[in-house]
Parts: structure tokens; sequence; C-alpha cells
């Protein structure tokens, strides 16, 4: 199933309405949808460098969107809409682990959430369901967004193709290293 909506995304980024399609995805992804919209912004990128900062822009502002709705699900809807969704893509433990590092380092989880792997959803939801300061989740989502999608448009606009074999097959790696640094100086700091 997740290679038929890999394939059916890759499609739509050469489709005429490619930039809807990104701007769905990306704001699926901060929902439900278990795919990221890298697939579509690493092509369309690609095939078109001068619409880059466009696209960029189109992926941050949608996952944040988004995110504002996992948000929302989290706080008033989480058995009904946000639980079925965590279980149903086998998030339970990234919830929990998400849920245990946000009561220990608040705000700067939030912020590695948005440029690692960990499926954003699970950040946006779980931050709804915890109760975390709206105000403070909102001004929290354009430094945990936008620098994710915005490396990665930097990196595609002046390497081009050769980038997108890198970023595809090393991104989880790059984003993983970079957290366990924020982490390990998070943790450096508090005790010393």
């Amino acid at each position: 199933m997740i290679r038929k909506l890999y394939d059916f995304f890759l499609e739509k980024a050469a489709s005429k309405y490619a930039e809807r399609w990104l701007a769905a995805v990306s704001f699926a992804d901060s929902i439900f949808l278990p795919i990221p919209p890298d697939i579509m912004l690493m092509p369309m990128i690609i095939a078109d460098r001068s619409k880059t900062w466009r696209l960029a822009a189109i992926v941050t502002i949608t996952s944040i969107i988004g995110a504002i709705i996992g948000y929302i699900l989290g706080a008033y809807f989480y058995e009904a809409v946000a639980q079925p969704l965590i279980e149903a893509y086998h998030y339970e433990e990234e919830f929990k682990r998400f849920s245990t590092l946000f009561e220990e380092y608040g705000i700067l989880i939030v912020l590695a959430g948005g440029l690692t792997p960990i499926p954003f959803k699970v950040v946006a939801i779980s931050c709804g369901v915890i109760g975390m300061n709206p105000l403070i989740f909102l001004l929290s989502l354009i430094p945990a967004r936008l620098p994710r999608f915005y490396i990665e448009a930097i990196l595609l606009w002046y390497f081009g193709e050769p980038i997108r074999e890198f970023v595809e097959k090393r991104l989880v790696l790059m984003f993983t290293l970079f957290v366990v640094v924020l982490v390990g100086g998070i943790i450096g700091i508090k005790y010393i």
C-alpha cells in the first residue's frame, strides 16, 4: 500500500496540478498521511529550479497548517479521531516516547521533532493531547518546520539531481544524527 501511494504521488508531481497536490500532501502529512511531501518536492524542484523557493514555501506553510489541525485533533478529538490514527499507523510507541520526552525537555522536543524522521503528525497530535500552550505551539512551528524543507530545497536547488539520490538514501541518517547531537547537547547542558 505504501509503495502504491508513493508511486501515485510521484506521478502527481509531474501533473499540471502539481503545486496543489504538493500542498495537499504536505497538509495531510502533518495530520494522517504516511507519505512525506518530499516525494513530490524533490522531483518538482529538480524539474524547475526557478520554482524552488515557491515550492519550499508551499510545503512549509501547508505543513504548519496541517500541524495546527493535528494539535486541535489531539486537544479536542483525541479518542474519536487522533487515537485511531495513531493506532492505524502503529505510532503508539512514538507517541509514548514523545510524551515522555516532552515532559522532560518541553519545546526543544517539538523543535527537534520538526527536523527529524519522527512523523510530525505524532508531534502535533501529542502537543494537543499533552495540553501544550497553544501560543507556544504556534510559535514553535516555524522554527520546527521551515528548516526541514528549506534545507532540502537549498540542497536540491544548488546540487540538482545528484543530491536527490544522496537525500533519498541518507536524509533519515542526517536528521537522526542532528537530533542525537541536539539531545546530547541538551543533556550535557543540563548536567554541566
